[in-house]
């Protein structure tokens, strides 16, 4: 029988019915279904619709400090660097470019590159974008929108689908600010996030709303899941209508911890560099809550480094950390595809995945001895794998005597000076990727992007 009292909540007391309802769930090992039915029962076939679908996607964003941006170009290179054969420059499989087929614009592939397919919409948009920020621990310029931050934005807009944990951060990221963004949870490393849902939980739920009605109405839409589920062992913990720590902690950590097999996956060996190591373990936990329906958005530092020296030795350095990272981006694609989007029964979590990369420099392109911290005309770039809701390919090109080349975002054509447009593009560049979580929903996009058109490099008629 529906409860009036759950089917009127509004605003965020119907957020935090939903993000609580689907976490309890979660700790029931509750298939969604069965959770939407028993949802639909309790607070109305409305309540329901809006935890069916989510009107934006998720997202796993990559912010790297202290040069840790340039070891990226080793898997998602500059055609220019991987198509020639020119010794010097910054690149460690030269001349062995693969041109990449079902793109927009020009984009090759390094040997190592991950998502090959020509069929898959997990495809690179790589932007030419905002300022080199050398030895910048947290870079900014390519994902600034004026006043607003590009993370903060986009997790104000996924607000609009509420989760346990909106935002999870690893290593000490700064987060940015926008109207309507959620609280961060934070910690150092990642092998700390799954004790942070434990704790996050038991500290909310523990605690029981203040309105003692609507207690209640909590207590008995939880009691109606437990039933759904099945779990006649779990009665007693609903007995003063609160959800057991235990509960909590037993299950969140049994469903969020990696596992031996997870990594398999992700090809992860006792020889991977350390930060793929923790990166591979974050997305892992992180994808296994993204379907669970308790957070929306992982934000990290992957890479901290300073690889001056990577080619020092010859190419075999940049080559492990290339082949390690490939494994561990077509894990994170095949993984999210073995799982079911809570949001729509019909669709994996690779079709509402949104991956990010940035950082302070990409370093020189075309001069490998001592690997510069100099890039061409001050330039940065931002990477992003916008699932079919973005043109892809390269916008903006470096070139050997040209240097950096500009774009424009009404058009996408690549033309004209860089010089001086490096914190406009970083903008335009930051609202394609904001396009993207909002599923192509514009209107979203522009409560906190007011520059210029950027329909050159989005998909207009895409829907979710």
């Amino acid at each position: 029988m529906v409860d009036q009292r759950l089917k009127d909540l509004q605003g965020t007391g119907r957020r935090d019915f939903l993000r609580w309802s689907a976490t309890v769930a979660a700790c029931l090992g509750l298939e969604r279904a069965r959770f939407l039915n028993a949802l639909n029962d309790t607070a109305g076939s409305a309540a329901a619709d809006t935890a069916a679908c989510a009107t934006t996607n998720k997202a796993i964003l990559i912010n790297d400090g202290n040069g840790g941006l340039s070891n990226w170009t080793q898997v998602f290179p500059f055609t220019k660097v991987i198509a020639s054969t020119n010794a010097q420059y910054s690149h460690y499989a030269l001349g062995k470019a693969v041109a990449a087929t079902g793109y927009d614009k020009p984009y090759s592939y390094a040997p190592d590159s991950p998502w090959q397919a020509a069929t898959t919409k997990w495809k690179m948009s790589a932007f030419v974008a905002g300022t080199n920020e050398t030895h910048t621990a947290t870079p900014a310029s390519a994902i600034s929108l004026g006043a607003n931050g590009m993370y903060a934005s986009a997790a104000a807009i996924q607000q609009a689908n509420p989760t346990l944990l909106p935002v999870l951060a690893v290593g000490g990221i700064q987060f940015g600010a926008a109207a309507g963004a959620p609280a961060v949870a934070a910690v150092g490393a990642a092998n700390q996030l799954i004790d942070l849902f434990n704790s996050a939980a038991s500290r909310a739920l523990l605690q029981a709303p203040e309105n003692g009605a609507l207690a209640e109405a909590y207590y008995k839409a939880f009691v109606g899941l437990n039933a759904a589920a099945g779990r006649t062992t779990t009665a007693k913990q609903y007995g003063t209508g609160k959800v057991s720590i235990n509960l909590l902690s037993k299950n969140l950590s049994a469903q969020l911890t990696p596992t031996a097999a997870d990594e398999q996956l992700f090809g992860l060996t006792g020889t991977s560099p350390g930060a793929v190591q923790a990166m591979t373990r974050a997305m892992i936990t992180t994808v296994k809550a993204f379907s669970l329906g308790l957070t929306s958005m992982l934000i990290m530092r992957a890479f901290n480094n300073d690889p001056h020296g990577l080619f020092a030795g010859g190419d075999a350095q940049a080559m492990q950390m290339a082949q390690a990272v490939g494994r561990m981006l077509n894990g994170l694609h095949d993984f999210a595809k073995s799982k079911q989007d809570p949001a729509c029964s019909a669709k994996t979590l690779a079709d509402s995945i949104v991956l990010g990369v940035s950082g302070d420099t990409y370093k020189a392109p075309f001069a490998r001895a001592g690997w510069g911290d100099g890039t061409p005309n001050g330039s940065n770039v931002l990477y992003v794998m916008g699932n079919g809701y973005l043109k892809t390919g390269w916008y903006g090109d470096v070139d050997p005597q040209q240097g950096a080349i500009g774009w424009d975002p009404a058009t996408g054509n690549t033309a004209g000076a860089y010089a001086g447009r490096g914190a406009a593009l970083g903008s335009s560049a930051a609202a394609a990727l904001l396009f993207a979580v909002a599923k192509g929903d514009m209107r979203r996009v522009r409560d906190f992007y007011n520059g210029g058109s950027i329909d050159g490099v989005v998909n207009l008629s895409v829907t979710g």
